[in-house]
């Protein structure tokens, strides 16, 4: 595994516009990708999701959250330094749970498969009147093609259809970067880890990758449409 600084990726800030996350960077305000995946949610996942806030109380709902989010952070953080030859993986204390989970990704998913790092916590973004922003956890070369990985953390195992949300990220990071520097991005891969550090990993690549860049246009349109109407 070894870096090559081959793209220059741009410094930004993060700042909630009418409570929207969005990136500033060369004087454009453009909304997050998680922000415009998020508000043109389907009407069933809205009411799903409700559902769930109602089941198990709104107080839970949001120490869940607040639980998961917090041990996201930790996870990219430890593999940020993994990627940057920071960590030294003999002296993980066995009980931080969050960097076991992250070992698992590290074991199980990089080592061996990532052989060229492009960037890390990288920003990427579409220029443009209806252009969007965000971060990609790594990009360089897996398994021999230019690729798109994102980490995540789960409170159980996925099946592929529960994710597509991810799987539009990653079709919004690779089309980003395909257009702005001209890259062959062909594969997008998720590498997950459970609270009880059970593995998995999800790739599309090829024409799957393509129609969910293609999905992922459909809600730009939608959020725009939509912010519109709301102005």
């Amino acid at each position: 595994m070894k870096w090559n600084k081959k793209f220059n990726y741009p410094s930004s800030t993060r700042a909630l516009i009418q409570g929207q996350r969005h990136y500033s960077l060369d004087g454009s305000n453009l909304p997050s990708v998680t922000t415009i995946i998020s508000q043109t949610m389907s009407f069933e996942d809205k009411a799903a999701l409700i559902a769930w806030k109602e089941r198990v109380g709104k107080l839970e709902a949001d120490r869940i959250k607040k639980e998961a989010s917090s041990r996201g952070s930790s996870i990219h953080k430890f593999i940020e330094e993994y990627l940057h030859g920071k960590l030294n993986q003999d002296l993980i204390d066995d009980n931080n749970h969050s960097k076991k989970m992250a070992e698992e990704i590290i074991d199980n998913g990089l080592k061996n498969k990532l052989t060229e790092i492009w960037g890390a916590e990288a920003t990427v973004y579409m220029p443009g009147a209806k252009g969007f922003a965000g971060t990609a956890d790594c990009i360089g070369v897996y398994e021999n093609l230019e690729t798109v990985v994102d980490f995540k953390q789960s409170n159980r195992l996925k099946k592929k259809e529960y994710i597509e949300d991810y799987f539009l990220q990653l079709g919004a990071y690779s089309l980003a970067h395909n257009t702005v520097y001209n890259s062959n991005i062909t594969q997008g891969v998720i590498l997950m880890c459970t609270v009880d550090r059970l593995f998995q990993d999800f790739k599309i690549e090829g024409n799957e990758l393509l129609n969910y860049q293609n999905k992922f246009l459909e809600r730009v349109e939608k959020f725009y449409n939509l912010s519109y109407k709301s102005n």
